[in-house]
């Protein structure tokens, strides 16, 4: 059973390679349950709206997750309550619209996928307490009984708290991985107890750029010079980053896994 993990795709230019590459991905490679972060998908690379999140699901994602950016787009406050494949951080605060875990099935519906969604507590906007959040998930998600699979999309700052959830997880989820500083990191591996992890994904956005957005906006802002604007995304070719991970379908947990970078300036060069 193979799973992808996309990171967060950043503006038009990441939707655009998700539209050009994925399908061919997801058939080459035999991927029965594809997951994305989609909180930078709009076209200012600030939240989700509707009809972007449908195009997304029907160039073959199966689950949308988010973070800090979720309820950039008002409209979000709305579908995302009749939308139960686009999931919010589940330790927002108590009533927030949506959900922040779901189960769903395989492309064959042979397999039940749980997803949880997280966010982290430092250096970002203030949630609830994501260990505690998380210990009460996984009472109710539970690995080989009533999902086949888990995966949990981490979405935080800081490369502690990240690996510190992988751990928590190790041997009870598919798969941790990170999303939000949107450069994938180099220490993809299988934990101790069976769980694939990678501290961040990285983005499907243009890496000629500060984190997706443009470059010389962004170093006018460093210099404070007053001519700079609203951040907004560059506009290059995006490579689409994230991980591949192969499950034991026995035991739920990662047998192999393989970073996935597409396209654009970080393309691997042969």
């Amino acid at each position: 059973m193979k799973i992808l993990i996309l990171g967060d795709v950043m503006g038009s230019p990441g939707r655009l390679a998700l539209r050009k590459n994925l399908s061919k991905v997801i058939q080459e490679n035999e991927i029965k349950f594809s997951v994305i972060n989609g909180e930078n998908a709009a076209d200012d690379g600030r939240g989700i709206t509707k009809q972007i999140a449908e195009e997304i699901f029907s160039n073959g994602i199966d689950v949308i997750t988010s973070g800090n950016h979720i309820w950039d787009k008002e409209e979000t406050i709305k579908f995302i309550e009749k939308e139960n494949r686009l999931l919010r951080p589940a330790n927002l605060a108590e009533g927030s619209p949506g959900k922040g875990y779901g189960i769903y099935f395989s492309k064959e519906k042979k397999y039940k996928i749980g997803v949880i969604n997280l966010m982290g507590n430092v250096f970002m906007r203030k949630t609830d307490d994501v260990f505690s959040k998380a210990k009460e998930i996984q009472k109710k998600v539970i690995l080989k009984k009533n999902v086949d699979f888990l995966v949990v999309d981490f979405h935080g700052e800081i490369t502690s708290e990240k690996m510190a959830i992988g751990h928590f997880f190790d041997g009870n989820s598919t798969c941790v991985v990170g999303t939000h500083t949107h450069i994938p990191t180099a220490d993809t591996r299988i934990l101790d107890k069976g769980t694939a992890y990678q501290t961040d994904i990285g983005m499907c956005g243009d890496y000629n750029s500060v984190i997706g957005m443009n470059k010389e906006n962004s170093l006018k802002k460093f210099l404070k010079d007053t001519s700079a604007k609203k951040h907004f995304p560059a506009l290059g070719e995006a490579t689409i980053s994230g991980l591949m991970v192969e499950a034991d379908e026995s035991t739920g947990l990662a047998k192999n896994l393989e970073p996935i970078i597409i396209g654009g300036s970080l393309q691997e060069k042969k």
